[in-house]
Formats: C-alpha cells, sequence, structure tokens
C-alpha cells in the first residue's frame, strides 16, 4: 500500500474564504510529500469551491515534471444532466490540472444523490472511451454507498478498475456506511480499493478523554493517530489517502504510515471499545467534506457550524464558550448564513455522504447558540 495526499482540506489563509489557499505552505507540503519517496495525489472539480485543481497544478505540475507525480481526480455528477456536458467538463479538467492524461479518474460520489447523471448519461462509456484515447490510464468510481449499492454497480460495470471507499475503524462496521462490508465487496469482484476519510474529517485524531485514556493505557507512547492509520495502512488497499490542512499534520501522517505495523488482537478489541465512546460523545457525524455547503442556497457554512456545535457538546456546557463566541464571531461576517436561515429545502440532505438530516440539525444549532448568552437578541 501507498500513502497518497488528498488536496481536499488544504491550509488556508482566511478561515472563512476556502478560495485562499496558503500555497506557500502547501507548496513545502507537496516539497516534503515528494522528497520521502511517495507522489500520488488526489483533486477534485469541486474541492476549495472550485479551485483545487487548479491548486494541483500551481503546486505540483508546475513545479515537478510529470513523470515524477500520479494524479487522480473526479468527474463531478452532482452539476451533470445531459451527455453534451461530459466532454468540455473533462476538458476543463485537464487545463485546471495542467496535464495531458489523468493518472486515475473517477466518477465523483455514485450515489442517489447523483442517480441524475448515472441513469441518464452514459457516464462509463465516456471514462471508458477517454482511456482508450489515452487520457485515463485507470477508471473508477468514489462512493459513499453501501455494500448492497457497491455491489449492484460493480456487477453492471465489469470495466471499472478500482473504487475509492470511506473506509476507518469507527465506519467499519457502521450500518449506514459498511465500510468492512464494502471492502469485501470490491474484493470479491477484484478491484483496486482506494481509501478516504481514514481519520474521519479530523474526528479520529481527537477522540474523547476516556478513549484516549484506554489508548495510551495499553500504548503510551502511541499518538492517538497512529490507531487510526495502522487500522487502514494494513488492510487490502492500493492506496490510503490522507487530507492534511498543515505542513505538521502532513508531516504526522507520513511518520504514522511508515511505522503502521499491523494491529494485535487486543488492539482491534480497544478499538471497538473506543469506537463505542466516540460514538457516545459525537452529537453530527459530520467529515467536514463540504459537499452540502456548495448547494445551500441560504450559503450556511454547515460544516463549520456543526463543527462548533461538537465541540460545544463535547464541552458539556450551557454558559459561555469558546464554540459559542465563535459561532457569534461567524454570524458577524457579511454574506453569511446562519443555523435559523435555513429554509429546509432539503438539497444539503441528498448531498450529505453520511446521510444527516442538516435542516434538523440547524434547528439544534440555532436553539443552542442563537440564545442572549451568544449576544443574539429577538
Amino acid at each position: 500500500m501507498k500513502l497518497g495526499m488528498g488536496m481536499m482540506r488544504l491550509p488556508i489563509l482566511d478561515e472563512n474564504d476556502f478560495k485562499s489557499i496558503d500555497y506557500e505552505q502547501v507548496n513545502e507540503m507537496v516539497d516534503a510529500f515528494m522528497d520521502v519517496g511517495f507522489n500520488q495525489f488526489d483533486t477534485a472539480y469541486v474541492y476549495h469551491e472550485g479551485i483545487g485543481e487548479d491548486a494541483f497544478k500551481k503546486s505540483v505540475v508546475e513545479r515537478y515534471p510529470r513523470e515524477s507525480y500520479k494524479i487522480s481526480t473526479k468527474m463531478p455528477l452532482f452539476i451533470i444532466s445531459e451527455e453534451s456536458q461530459l466532454e468540455p467538463i473533462f476538458e476543463e479538467q485537464l487545463k485546471n490540472c495542467g496535464v495531458d492524461y489523468f493518472d486515475y479518474y473517477m466518477l465523483h460520489n455514485v450515489s442517489g444523490y447523483t442517480e441524475t447523471a448515472w441513469k441518464n448519461v452514459d457516464l462509463y462509456s465516456f471514462i471508458q472511451k477517454k482511456k482508450e484515447e489515452g487520457f485515463i490510464k485507470h477508471i473508477g468510481i468514489s462512493t459513499h454507498g453501501n455494500a448492497e449499492f457497491l455491489e449492484e454497480i460493480l456487477f453492471m460495470h465489469p470495466e471499472l478498475e478500482f473504487v475509492l471507499l470511506q473506509i476507518n475503524y469507527l465506519d467499519w462496521e457502521d450500518e449506514g456506511i459498511e465500510s468492512r462490508k464494502c471492502l469485501e465487496v470490491a474484493k470479491k469482484y477484484e478491484k483496486q480499493v482506494m481509501i478516504m476519510e481514514p481519520y474521519k474529517g479530523g474526528f479520529l485524531a481527537d477522540v474523547p478523554e476516556d478513549a484516549e485514556k484506554i489508548m495510551k493505557e495499553h500504548a503510551p507512547d502511541r499518538s492517538v493517530v497512529s490507531w487510526a492509520m495502522r487500522f487502514v495502512a494494513n488492510l487490502d488497499a492500493c492506496v490510503v489517502w490522507t487530507g492534511a490542512s498543515s505542513l505538521e499534520q502532513l508531516e504526522s501522517n507520513i511518520d504514522e504510515f511508515n511505522n503502521a505495523d499491523p494491529l494485535s488482537e487486543r488492539e482491534f478489541e480497544i478499538l471497538e471499545e473506543v469506537s463505542e465512546i466516540i460514538n457516545s460523545n459525537i452529537t453530527v457525524d459530520c467529515t467536514k467534506c463540504r459537499y452540502c455547503v456548495e448547494s445551500c442556497p441560504e450559503e450556511i457554512d454547515i460544516a463549520k457550524i456543526f463543527d462548533l456545535y461538537n465541540k460545544h457538546k463535547i464541552l458539556g456546557r450551557d454558559d459561555w464558550s469558546q464554540p459559542g463566541n465563535a459561532y457569534l464571531n461567524y454570524s458577524r461576517l457579511p454574506d453569511v448564513g446562519i443555523a435559523s436561515d435555513c429554509s429546509e429545502c432539503e438539497t444539503c440532505i441528498e448531498e450529505c455522504p453520511q446521510k444527516i438530516n442538516i435542516p434538523e440539525v440547524l434547528k439544534d444549532v440555532a436553539k443552542t447558540f442563537e440564545t442572549e448568552t451568544y449576544g443574539f437578541s429577538d
């Protein structure tokens, strides 16, 4: 297995502007990654509010020879409804990334939300044709669907070479995500597997104190994230993508991957205990992928708000708190929506890979933060 650098959550200069990419730090991250012998990068048409592929071009393509790296990106099914869109979007992606071909190209988030695209447009023939023409080396899909859904896709499309799956120890036996079962289905159809969300959007890098205590009692010298990396690094997969928002995080990911010895039977048991504790503490199972943010007509930064809400709930306090203060500061930014602005259009639910009932949670967020305690008034 290899370690890949996911470019979904790059460092930014302004926490409220995901286009304000800190290119100086990203360049340092790319250099550190390449210096230790890793060379696979992953991006997408929609990352960083539409400039993710261009960020890859600036930090990798314009600084390294083409033969020194491999790139994967994704066809944005979210915006596709007819055949005529495919060629222009694909050409745009080649231009965005600054390459003549993609090493790995996938249909992005094949799921119920994107069925308008994959049911009504012959996406699979298109990417197969692009592979035959030499513009793609390997074709696949990313999906957050369950095992039954994945099996149906792989049965219908034997031309697919790989799948990108959400796999981590917290989702391994989750009844909605079914990481273990999805991996088994992929192997049944002899597909290579790429792993995303090994830290589940950061949840597994900052576990509750009770969970961390169990880990530290067993292995005092190991970090919390090492457990998550060791879990995925020893699975039957070809690459694990780790997103990093700083050079420090990336260097930690590299170190943990290089030292990811297999888990013992007792350590698997500990991770089951840890999973139970985490699940009992998580209020909103959000991985901060930001797909919902892009579709929100009220311009609510749902991912940011849910992160603050989770932190508030973990603190277990109803008085003045740092998350509440941060929410107030966010609410005062120009042209942003707050939780109570939600129109309940439910577009976000369709986009959410974790299947969160976002409008319902936003109601609780509003009740929690939009109070006199935090400077709000009727």
